[in-house]
């Protein structure tokens, strides 16, 4: 298995399509694995919770978790816990997804929480401003996706590329370590090309990856011009 920190990186956000459920999520977990084998690019899968486990037992790709909250093992029922997430295989999780967001005392709290434990966090922010106060809170990796844009098809690498730049100029301005990704609406090849030419070292992404006609060629293409 690569490194999860490895560059280029590409995220698969599952999120809860019927697509990526189930039995159809470890088949999508799969055709990441074998684009990864075949191209030598580094593919994540967040997947629902409930599929964790079985992407991570079955897939030699690293898995992280869609969410975590902030808590401490207890009473906390419906609450998604860090332990949890990890002895179900996830060797990390993203933080404040723009779909899942939480305060900054919070993402504070789980970069740190996640680092103790030894799992990646990838913070997704929404503009420079917000990349640059979660810098300072030393995460692995910032994925920056203006929400507007999130399942639009309209690539922020090309709608938006001074929020990608800016990001990345802020981010390894204050913290050089912390890897910058880029979301929202990346799908193609040019996507992903654009994204990398604009400094960032990878891709979060989602739709254009779940809901096409064949996943695994969506994939091929999408890392096609690295």
């Amino acid at each position: 298995m690569k490194s999860i920190t490895d560059t280029p990186i590409v995220i698969l956000n599952f999120k809860t399509y019927m697509e990526s459920t189930g039995k159809n999520a470890l088949n999508l977990a799969k055709a990441l694995e074998k684009v990864s084998t075949e191209t030598g690019i580094n593919m994540i899968a967040a997947p629902q919770h409930m599929d964790i486990y079985q992407i991570a037992h079955n897939v030699d790709i690293p898995v992280l978790a869609q969410h975590i909250d902030p808590l401490n093992p207890g009473g906390h029922t419906g609450s998604i816990l860090l332990e949890c997430a990890q002895n179900s295989g996830a060797s990390g999780s993203l933080i404040n997804h723009s779909e899942k967001r939480i305060n900054l005392a919070d993402i504070d709290y789980l970069i740190r929480r996640t680092s103790e434990k030894e799992m990646i966090n990838v913070v997704c922010t929404n503009n420079v401003q917000t990349s640059s106060a979660v810098a300072s809170l030393n995460p692995d990796f910032i994925a920056v996706e203006p929400p507007e844009l999130i399942g639009s098809g309209i690539p922020v690498s090309q709608a938006e590329p001074e929020v990608v730049e800016g990001t990345v100029e802020q981010v390894k301005r204050i913290n050089p370590q912390v890897k910058v990704l880029c979301g929202a609406g990346i799908s193609t090849g040019d996507d992903m090309k654009a994204a990398l030419e604009l400094g960032s070292e990878g891709v979060l992404l989602a739709s254009g990856i779940i809901m096409a006609k064949n996943p695994e060629k969506a994939l091929l293409d999408l890392v096609s011009k690295i």
